[in-house]
C-alpha cells in the first residue's frame, strides 16, 4: 500500500501533507506486490469496497493504541540498540504485532472514498520551546488515526496531521509513523553517544545536531517529538560551549603555528643572507633540507592556516630557498674554473718532478722546491688532487730511494771505520792515567790527527755519537790542565806569598797576646785571642804555609 496526503475535494485550503521519508530511515524498504498484492496502490486509482481490506472487530480490539509509557519504553530500547552498534537497525521496536509495509511517496494525490470533514491540526512551531512540558497521562496516546487512515501526533495539548495510512489498519499506520519516530530518536541517542565519547570536533557535532533538531520539528512521526526536540537543544547548548572553547585552542594552535613557521622563514632567510664565500655548503645545504622537512612536516600535521597568511610566508620561504640554491651554484660554477686551473698547475708540476728522475739524489734540492710551490697552488678537488699527488710523490720516491741506495752503501763501507774509531776512543781514554800534562796532552793530539785520518762515517747518527765521546776525553784532559795553570800562575803565587807573610805575622802577634792574657789572668781576653789564632793557622794551612 502507499502512504500519501490527503487531498481532500472540500478542503481547499488545506495544504498537502506527505510524510517526511528519513534519510537515513532503516525501515523505509518498499513491500513488493509479491509479498502483499493487495496493499498495492498506483498513484490516481482510488480503493473500491471490493479490494479494501475487511477489518476484524477483534482484530481492531487486539491492537489498542500505543500510549505515552509505551513510547518511552521504547525510546529506551532504541537507546540500548544505539549503545550497543552504531549502525540502525532495520527492526526497530513497534507496538503492533504485524510489521507495516513500508510505503513509497508518490508525486500526486491519492484520492480517498467519501468526503471528510476537516480535522483539528496543530501548527508547526518553527522552534519548540526548551522549558519542560507537563507530561501527559498514562493513558494518552502519541498518536491516533481517523477512519480514513489520517494520522496524527500529539504536541503539547494539540494534534498535528502527519501523514495519511487509508489502506491499512490503525495499528499498522501507527506502526509505520512510530518507526518514523524510532529513527529520529535512534539518531539522537547516537549523536548524544558520540558526544559522551568524545573525539569528534564539537563543532560537526552542532551542525549535526543542528539539521537534525529541523528534522523532528514538525516531522511526520508519532512520539514525544517535543522531548525528543528539548534534548537535541539542550545538547545544542552544550556543544555550542564547547566549540567555544575548541575554536580558541584551533585558533591558539593556529598562532603558534603561525610562530613556528614564522622561525622556520627567518631561519631560511638568515641562511639566504649570509655572504656566499663564508659558507660551508655541504653543511647549509642539509640544514636548508632540514628546513623544508620541518615545514612539510608542519603542513601535514599541523593546524591548517589560513589561505593568505599560508601564501605569504611559503613565499618568503621559496625566495630564501632560491637565494641559497643561486648562491650555491655560482659558488660551484666558480670552484669548478678554480679546480681547473689548479689543476692545469698541478700537473706542470707533476711533469717537472717526474723529469727530476734520471738526475737522482742530486735532484733532491729541486724536488723541494716543487714541492713548495704544490702547498700554496690550491685544491682542485679531492679525486683530482689524490691522483696527482699519487704521481707526485711517485717521482719524489724515486729521488730519495736513491739518495737511500748511496746511503746504504756508504754504511756497509763505514764498519770498518767505525771499528777504527772505537779503538782510538779504547786508546784516548788511558789518557787519563797520565800524571804530566803534557805527555797527556802530546798523546791525545796524536790519537786526535788518527782519528781524522780515518774519515767520515756513515750513517751519521753513528758518527756524532763517536765524537761525543772523543769530545768528553778532551774536556777531561782540558780541567786538569786549567787547575795546573791556576796552581803554576805566577802572579798566584805572589798574591799567596804575600798573604802566607801577613798570616804569619798575625800569627806571632795573636800568640803574643795569649801569653798575656795567661798572665794578666783575663780569660775573656785569651778565650778571643786562641779563637783568632785558631782561625789565622788555618789560613794558613789552606794557603800552604
Amino acid at each position: 500500500m502507499t502512504a500519501a496526503a490527503d487531498s481532500r475535494p472540500d478542503q481547499t485550503d488545506t495544504p498537502e501533507v506527505v510524510p517526511a521519508e528519513p534519510a537515513t530511515a532503516p525501515d523505509a524498504v518498499e513491500e513488493t506486490a509479491a509479498t502483499r498484492p493487495e496493499a498495492s496502490v498506483t498513484a490516481g486509482e482510488a480503493p473500491t469496497l471490493e479490494e479494501a481490506p475487511v477489518k476484524d472487530p477483534a482484530e481492531e480490539a487486539s491492537a489498542p493504541d500505543v500510549p505515552a509509557d509505551d513510547a518511552t519504553a521504547e525510546e529506551t530500547a532504541v537507546t540500548d540498540d544505539a549503545l550497543s552498534s552504531v549502525s540502525v537497525t532495520e527492526d526497530a521496536p513497534a507496538p503492533a504485532p504485524a510489521p507495516a509495509p513500508t510505503p513509497s511517496p508518490r508525486p500526486g494525490p491519492v484520492p480517498t472514498p467519501g468526503p471528510r470533514g476537516p480535522l483539528p491540526r496543530a501548527p508547526r512551531p518553527a522552534a519548540p520551546a526548551t522549558p519542560a512540558i507537563p507530561s501527559p497521562a498514562a493513558d494518552e496516546p502519541w498518536g491516533r488515526v481517523d477512519d480514513e487512515g489520517t494520522v496524527e501526533v500529539r504536541e503539547g495539548g494539540a494534534w498535528r496531521e502527519v501523514g495519511q495510512y487509508p489502506d491499512g489498519t490503525p495499528a499498522e499506520a501507527l506502526a509505520y509513523f512510530e518507526r518514523k519516530y524510532a529513527d529520529l530518536a535512534s539518531e539522537v541517542v547516537l549523536l548524544e553517544t558520540r558526544h559522551r565519547a568524545g573525539g569528534a570536533s564539537a563543532a560537526d557535532l552542532r551542525t549535526t545536531a543542528k539539521a537534525l533538531h529541523e528534522r523532528i520539528v514538525g516531522a511526520a512521526a508519532v512520539g514525544d517529538l517535543v522531548r525528543l526536540a528539548s534534548r537535541v537543544e539542550v545538547l545544542t547548548g552544550d556543544l555550542a560551549a564547547e566549540s567555544e572553547t575548541e575554536a580558541a585552542a584551533a585558533r591558539e594552535a593556529v598562532q603558534e603555528a603561525v610562530a613556528q613557521r614564522t622561525a622556520l622563514v627567518e631561519q631560511a632567510e638568515a641562511l639566504a643572507a649570509r655572504d656566499p664565500k663564508t659558507i660551508q655548503w655541504k653543511q647549509a645545504s642539509a640544514e636548508l633540507t632540514s628546513l623544508f622537512d620541518q615545514w612539510q612536516a608542519q603542513q601535514q600535521n599541523g593546524p591548517r592556516l589560513s589561505k593568505s597568511v599560508s601564501q605569504q610566508l611559503w613565499k618568503r620561504f621559496r625566495d630564501a630557498r632560491a637565494i641559497v640554491d643561486k648562491h650555491r651554484r655560482e659558488f660551484y660554477a666558480g670552484l669548478d674554473e678554480e679546480h681547473k686551473s689548479v689543476r692545469d698547475r698541478k700537473t706542470r708540476l707533476v711533469e717537472k718532478a717526474e723529469a727530476l728522475a734520471p738526475k737522482g739524489e742530486d735532484g733532491i734540492g729541486a724536488y723541494r722546491d716543487l714541492l713548495d710551490e704544490w702547498k700554496t697552488a690550491g685544491r682542485a678537488g679531492k679525486k683530482v688532487d689524490d691522483a696527482l699527488w699519487a704521481r707526485f710523490k711517485a717521482a719524489g720516491d724515486a729521488l730519495y730511494s736513491a739518495r737511500g741506495e748511496r746511503e746504504a752503501a756508504d754504511a756497509e763501507e763505514s764498519r770498518e771505520k767505525i771499528e777504527a774509531k772505537r779503538e782510538l776512543l779504547v786508546e784516548a781514554r788511558t789518557v787519563a792515567d797520565v800524571s804530566d800534562l803534557a805527555k797527556a796532552r802530546a798523546q791525545l793530539t796524536a790519537i786526535q790527527r788518527r782519528w781524522d785520518e780515518v774519515g767520515r762515517i756513515f750513517p751519521r747518527d753513528k758518527e756524532r755519537a763517536l765524537d761525543d765521546d772523543l769530545r768528553k776525553i778532551e774536556q777531561a784532559l782540558r780541567g786538569r790542565e786549567d787547575v795546573d795553570w791556576k796552581r803554576n800562575d805566577p802572579a798566584q803565587k805572589a798574591r799567596a806569598n804575600d798573604m802566607t807573610r801577613q798570616l804569619t805575622d798575625a800569627i806571632d802577634k795573636l800568640e803574643e797576646e795569649v801569653a798575656a792574657a795567661k798572665k794578666a789572668g783575663d780569660k775573656k781576653a785569651e778565650a778571643r785571642a786562641v779563637e783568632a789564632l785558631d782561625a789565622r793557622k788555618a789560613w794558613l794551612k789552606a794557603l800552604g804555609g
